[in-house]
């Protein structure tokens, strides 16, 4: 993801690959930032989602729930590593900012990465 490198951010992992249990998982993608000598690095995976089905509602569903099992799956691998949904802006302003998207980020179940496709830059981080 261009965005990101953009940023300053390495890509590491492209996918990072997780074994739970015997179980295999992978994630879009992995990277990590420098941030100063002091504090050290920064590291993240990212889930990217295109919303390219039929209903936004399930692809909703499918991207919160892929979300939700990585989430516990790095806290228990990678502990250090920040997950996000990437979105880009038309899926962002179209699902995320009205009805049941709003909700997720209201709620804090998701973090999010927004980024414009055509000038592969990051607009917004939502925590």
């Amino acid at each position: 993801m261009n965005a990101l490198t953009k940023e300053g951010w390495t890509i590491t992992d492209s996918p990072l690959s997780l074994k739970y249990e015997g179980k295999d998982l992978f994630i879009d993608l992995g990277a990590e930032k420098i941030i100063n000598a002091e504090r050290g690095s920064a590291k993240i995976a990212v889930a990217i989602k295109t919303f390219a089905g039929r209903s936004d509602m399930k692809d909703l569903h499918l991207a919160v729930g892929q979300y939700v099992v990585y989430e516990q799956v790095l806290r228990r691998l990678e502990p250090e590593r920040t997950l996000y949904l990437a979105v880009s802006r038309p899926i962002y302003e179209g699902i995320f900012k009205v009805a049941v998207g709003a909700l997720i980020l209201e709620e804090r179940i998701t973090r999010l990465l927004v980024f414009d496709t055509d000038a592969e830059v990051v607009i917004q981080w939502i925590s």
